[in-house]
């Protein structure tokens, strides 16, 4: 439709990226929000509203690229321009863009903070800290062990049905990024801990109306599927009580859980196919964090690392 506006490429365009390439919404609705700020800055800068692709040229992208740089972060402003490149690919694959002007931007430099990681002794502490016996303490001591047993995103944990999980071969299918589908395993305390929790499942029902998830895998107090937002309330909670560590999130029992992997001789490839990951050099990070806990271990445990060292003399 060489004729439609801005807008109305940007919405064909993210209905491509929902319904074709099946992206996470997640994603989605950051492509929408990021494409809609370029339009409405194109729009002013214009003075008009009949703006169209057309009007989008690379002086335009690095004007509203500068204007985000001033008050946001490297890492978003590398996400918009991801974002414009991926939309004017589109256009010009189905040749409604004579060109990618968002081709020649260059990228925001980006250093990639290491992940926040426990030892094996601190996430020990924190999987076992929830022991009331209740059905919710159960819950809570279920979840901690698959996130650091699998090291699965918690919107993948959120999302898990009951017949996802496999106690006889110890494993769960898992649903990742782009709706791909993935088996993980876990081990032998994990699953002792899924049952304990299945066995006190139906306690959790709505106090009014009885009612209960049917099929979710983890439930909240009130019946429903439990929600990323608690889990991430859970972890944080938990890693203070457990470990004295208030700044965990569940990514980092998902760090830990690959960078442990990792240290104990597991294989890049087999890591990076249990975490999920399309590209191995996302997974090659844990080797760098691996290196770096090394030399801290070295440093404080190692004689001739703590001695000074000599000066070299002079003449």
């Amino acid at each position: 439709m060489p004729g439609a506006s801005l807008e109305d490429h940007i919405e064909r365009f993210i209905s491509h990226l929902a319904t074709e390439r099946r992206c996470s919404p997640h994603t989605v609705e950051a492509y929408r929000r990021d494409l809609g700020q370029l339009a409405s800055f194109v729009r002013d800068r214009a003075g008009h509203d009949d703006v169209s692709p057309r009007d989008v040229d690379l002086y335009v992208l690095r004007g509203w690229l500068g204007s985000i740089a001033r008050v946001r972060s490297p890492a978003t402003v590398m996400r918009k321009v991801a974002a414009v490149r991926t939309f004017f690919r589109y256009l010009v694959r189905r040749g409604l863009a004579p060109k990618n002007p968002a081709a020649e931007l260059a990228n925001p430099k980006l250093r990639r903070p290491l992940p926040t990681l426990v030892d094996v002794d601190a996430a020990k502490q924190i999987v076992e800290t929830p022991q009331a016996g209740d059905a919710e303490s159960l819950r809570d001591r279920a979840i901690l062990e698959l996130l650091y047993a699998s090291g699965l995103r918690v919107s993948e944990l959120a999302g898990l049905n009951l017949e996802d999980v496999d106690l006889v071969n110890l494993s769960v299918r898992v649903l990742g990024k782009g709706n791909k589908e993935r088996v993980v395993p876990f081990g032998h305390p994990c699953a002792d801990a899924l049952q304990a929790w299945l066995a006190a499942r139906h306690e959790l029902r709505h106090p009014r109306t009885g009612a209960q998830d049917a099929r979710a895998l983890f439930l909240s107090t009130r019946g429903n599927r439990i929600n990323v937002r608690k889990i991430q309330y859970l972890v944080h909670e938990y890693g203070a009580l457990g470990a004295g560590r208030a700044d965990l999130h569940p990514h980092a029992l998902r760090h830990s859980c690959a960078t442990h992997m990792l240290g104990g001789g597991a294989d890049l490839r087999a890591i990076q196919e249990m975490l999920g990951h399309s590209s191995l050099s996302t997974t090659q990070r844990y080797t760098h964090v691996s290196i770096e806990h090394l030399m801290r271990v070295y440093d404080q445990a190692h004689p001739l690392a703590k001695l000074r060292k000599k000066p070299i003399p002079t003449e």
